[in-house]
């Protein structure tokens, strides 16, 4: 029995299933859908993920289907499989939008996106909001690219209320105190600026912050890079990470950040 069949036994399986096509032709879909219905699968979900490339989000009872669809998919000349896994979220997302969210070559927890793609960044984050218990999810930009807005967008997505720790989205805002019921809260998402804290922040907020990362809850800090370097936490804080451009190219500096961020001490 395979891993796979052994994952399967007992109650009813996702599986992403994902080929690209070697040789487009009229019907290649059609043969492709009545042979995994054969095979017993149920498509729940299916979108071009590139554009040589389709994706299925697909649900089966029976395990040997699975070892069943790999084999005779390799027979096949029209179309070349890529995946047959577990769908993990960004498999989803990506079926979900027809679109795969990149990641980065030397990082593999960190995700990166263009203004362009807000919607499937708010969906993505918003199911990561999702989850139960604690997760801490950095949020690399520059200066007004939209990182503060998708946070919050990701939230409603979520039914997530939020609150702001620290943040310079309509004002700069230092909190050193949170009432009782915003700490015991499950329905909550903390939102930290790791610039306006680390820096501006006095020894009541830095305390605060500890508080909040020690909660059971969904914590999302922007600037996480000045955050690691001017606080005691370090890189193993976080459980991924989200970069956000204007476009592809564009470069994440901080050094004319970090210089303004230095005036506010003279304000």
């Amino acid at each position: 029995m395979s891993k796979m069949q052994q994952w399967l036994q007992g109650d009813p399986a996702d599986i992403y299933f994902e080929y690209r096509i070697r040789k487009d032709r009229p019907g290649l879909l059609g043969d492709v859908a009545s042979l995994l219905g054969m095979l017993g699968f149920n498509i729940l979900q299916l979108g071009g993920v590139s554009e040589t490339g389709r994706g299925f989000l697909l649900r089966t009872e029976r395990p040997e289907s699975v070892d069943l669809l790999r084999s005779m998919v390799a027979l096949l000349e029209d179309i070349e499989l890529t995946a047959l896994r577990r769908p993990s979220l960004r498999d989803r997302v990506a079926v979900r939008h027809g679109k795969f969210i990149e990641r980065s070559d030397t990082e593999t927890r960190t995700y990166r996106f263009v203004r362009d793609e807000l919607g499937i960044l708010v969906d993505f984050l918003g199911e990561l909001l999702k989850r139960p218990g604690r997760q801490v999810i950095g949020m690399r930009g520059q200066p007004r690219v939209g990182k503060t807005e998708s946070i919050v967008a990701a939230s409603v997505y979520a039914n997530k209320r939020w609150t702001f720790v620290s943040s310079t989205l309509l004002k700069q805002t230092i909190i050193r105190e949170l009432r009782r019921e915003q700490l015991e809260s499950n329905e909550l998402v903390y939102i930290i600026d790791g610039a306006v804290s680390t820096l501006r922040g006095d020894e009541r907020h830095l305390m605060l912050v500890d508080e909040v990362l020690r909660l059971p809850a969904p914590v999302v800090i922007e600037h996480p890079d000045i955050f690691v370097k001017h606080s005691h936490f370090g890189w193993q804080l976080f459980d991924l990470l989200i970069e956000l451009r204007r476009d592809p190219d564009e470069a994440i500096q901080y050094e004319v950040y970090e210089q303004e961020a230095a005036r506010w001490h003279e304000e």
